[in-house]
């Protein structure tokens, strides 16, 4: 992991656009997201993506207007029902909003419960309302536990042609670990790499993500880690990210 002042300085600069800035709070309020875009113009760059509740997508998409920066927002959040015309309208209701990037949670109750085709459904749902834009597959790894069910619900997002898998919702009691991520990436790399992968949920330091790009390009490369195919969904990295960026030495 990164030791000197350069080091950390220059896996900041790496990491920035590669993270999805987060606000999934909810007490979050229209003058807390305005707060969180303006950090988000930092003099090194921009996030990827700002990832918010559908409610403060108009918001986000004010503030960063004329910013490459991507609105993200969440759906079927955080329990993954199993409605898949609901998850769809909820769907089509974000992009109209004007988001750019879709985090669907997979019904993973249902998965859990033996219910295959009740979890594709939605994915596959989603996916169909999502048109051209970006769809990410919360398959909640914590909640599934089991190599066996975690495998299953990447099978159901690459077959349904996502654009990511994404660990976490953030919102239960285990999260993005590497042990999950190792099945995933393994899984992405099976299927040749097309799709991308975003870690969520507990990663706030520098060397909690150094980890997760270190799985990724183990099994990808290194040249295969971009905006385009990883993200990490995080907050408080963010203020360490920045603190790192800024600092002399």
């Amino acid at each position: 992991m990164p030791a000197t002042v350069q080091q950390r300085r220059e896996l900041a600069a790496r990491l920035l656009p590669l993270l999805d800035l987060t606000s999934l709070g909810e007490d979050d309020t229209p003058a807390r997201i305005e707060a969180l875009c303006a950090s988000a113009r930092t003099r090194h760059g921009l996030p990827a993506a700002l990832c918010v509740y559908p409610e403060h997508i108009t918001t986000v998409r004010r503030a960063m207007h004329g910013t490459a920066a991507k609105v993200a927002t969440v759906v079927n959040f955080p329990d993954g029902g199993s409605d898949a015309a609901r998850a769809a309208r909820e769907t089509r209701r974000a992009l109209a909003a004007g988001a750019d990037e879709i985090d669907l949670v997979l019904p993973y109750h249902a998965l859990r419960r033996g219910e295959r085709a009740v979890a594709e459904a939605v994915v596959i749902a989603c996916r169909e309302a999502c048109g051209s834009a970006s769809l990410k597959l919360i398959i909640e790894t914590g909640e599934l536990q089991t190599p066996d069910l975690i495998r299953q619900a990447c099978e159901i997002g690459l077959a349904a042609g996502v654009d990511f898998l994404k660990t976490s919702t953030g919102k239960v009691s285990v999260n993005a670990t590497p042990q999950a991520a190792a099945l995933m990436l393994d899984a992405i790399a099976r299927d040749g790499g097309r799709c991308g992968f975003k870690a969520a949920g507990g990663i706030r330091t520098l060397d909690d993500a150094a980890l997760y790009l270190a799985i990724a390009a183990e099994r990808l490369g290194d040249e295969w880690i971009t905006p385009a195919h990883f993200r990490i969904g995080a907050s408080t990295l963010f203020s360490e990210l920045t603190a790192a960026l800024d600092a002399a030495g």
